[in-house]
């Protein structure tokens, strides 16, 4: 395991996410406020994870998707403080794609983040917890 670390984190999920085009402005907004992304494409649901050291950074990437339209935007988690493993960083330079909805659950247990994004998506009952 790695060690933990606060890092601003936010949850957007979709009704999907196909478009080639919107995809390759998602990745450009991210490289420009300098956010790590985690995406499930290829169909219902889409789901978005954004990870940085800045606030107003994840901020500002969240307000440039929701720009694209995407077809039931829903920012499941707005730009928040939440603490992560180090281990299991997101690869390819911030940017990273998957296209099953399992292999984003596992990605988000490396990070120590699994209940967080379940409740979330509403996969789990929120158990009052001051992360989420």
């Amino acid at each position: 395991m790695g060690q933990s670390t606060n890092i601003f984190t936010a949850l957007i999920r979709t009704h999907h996410i196909t478009s080639r085009k919107k995809l390759a402005r998602v990745k450009k907004a991210a490289a420009l406020y300098n956010v790590s992304v985690l995406i499930r494409s290829s169909g219902s649901p889409g789901i978005m994870y954004a990870e940085g050291v800045s606030e107003a950074a994840v901020n500002s990437w969240v307000n440039t998707v929701q720009a694209l339209r995407y077809k039931d935007f829903q920012c499941a988690w707005k730009p928040a403080a939440n603490r992560i493993r180090s281990a299991g960083q997101i690869q390819d330079g911030g940017f990273e794609e998957v296209t099953s909805v399992a292999e984003f659950s596992g990605k988000m247990e490396q990070r120590g983040l699994g209940d967080w994004w379940k409740v979330g998506m509403g996969y789990k009952a929120s158990a009052n917890n001051s992360n989420y």
